[in-house]
């Protein structure tokens, strides 16, 4: 009898216990788990990345409609009428006064818009109102302000520079006062304000 030639077969698949199977199906099911775990950490963390970007986004918003800068240019002066119903400055004497209304621009040097809603003189022996409220743009933006100064003869203008405080409404509606000095030699405010006094 020939000798029987052992043949394999390649197409046999090596069949294995049904416990077997169970453990590779138990380890596809593992890995989709964990990676609807890994996609729903990725999700969880794009949305908090999110939020704390918008929070830092908001933040950054309100430190910039909170700055206020401002320039202060002197224009046109005129000496005369008022709307200053005293004669007198509370505080002061008897002495010469000049009433006189001047143009002042305003130049916004703050990143948001600004509505500048008043302006008030801080030398004593002087007294201020102003009219309008002009709403400056941001960067560059200028408005005119109506400022009309009470000041004794003696103080009137002489002071270099005079020391104004403004009253600024910004983006997030809040009211914030700032100082600014007024640079006034060579103005007409002071060439008014003087040739006034020469004629008190």
């Amino acid at each position: 009898m020939a000798a029987e030639h052992a043949v394999i077969d390649l197409d046999e698949r090596n069949h294995q216990p049904a416990e077997s199977g169970t453990t590779a199906d138990d380890r596809l099911v593992t890995r989709r788990k964990m990676a609807l775990g890994l996609v729903a950490v990725f999700v969880v963390g794009v949305v908090l990345g999110g939020f704390a970007v918008q929070r830092r986004d908001s933040r950054v918003q309100r430190e910039r409609n909170g700055v206020v800068a401002l320039v202060a240019i002197p224009q046109s002066a005129s000496s005369g009428s008022s709307n200053f119903q005293t004669t007198t400055i509370e505080g002061g004497s008897a002495a010469p006064q000049v009433r006189l209304t001047g143009q002042l621009m305003l130049i916004n040097a703050c990143p948001a818009p600004i509505t500048v809603r008043g302006v008030a003189v801080e030398v004593p022996g002087m007294a201020s109102t102003s009219s309008g409220q002009p709403r400056l743009s941001p960067l560059g933006g200028t408005g005119q302000l109506v400022v009309e100064l009470l000041s004794e003869c003696s103080v009137a203008l002489l002071r270099e520079p005079l020391q104004l405080r403004f009253e600024v409404e910004t983006e997030d509606k809040q009211v914030r006062e700032v100082g600014y000095p007024v640079a006034l030699a060579g103005s007409d405010w002071q060439r008014v304000a003087l040739s006034s006094c020469e004629q008190a």
